[in-house]
């Protein structure tokens, strides 16, 4: 069973930097693009990054220049650093990948359980 698993939130002063970790688990075949979403109380879940295998990256306008998205393919794991946190940047974060399963062999969609963020003023 595949299971992705998100370490590193917390409560942080506006300014600060935190960084969030994901390791996907369990007999896994290969994984394409992972990435980070976040959902703020009351809004929907929106995109923060992605990256492909090969390190291509993609950025919501709202984090460019202060957000750094990273993976070790080698250990399954998507990271990211966040610098210069905003109140508004609180939200829970969810790990986010594309892969293909040893069970199944289908290729599909799976999320982290979420991490909380918050940002204090």
């Amino acid at each position: 069973q595949v299971q992705l698993v998100e370490s590193g939130g917390g409560l942080v002063q506006a300014g600060g930097s935190l960084r969030l970790s994901c390791a996907a688990s369990g007999s896994i075949f290969s994984i394409y693009a992972m990435g980070w979403y976040r959902q703020a109380p009351g809004k929907q879940r929106e995109l923060v990054t992605t990256i492909t295998h090969d390190g291509v990256t993609n950025y919501a306008d709202s984090v460019k220049d202060r957000f750094a998205v990273s993976r070790n393919n080698a250990w399954n794991t998507v990271y990211l650093q966040m610098n210069n946190l905003k109140p508004e940047d609180t939200a829970v974060y969810y790990c986010n990948a594309d892969l293909r399963p040893r069970t199944t062999m289908q290729r599909g969609n799976y999320w982290g359980q979420g991490t909380q963020v918050t940002v204090s003023s």
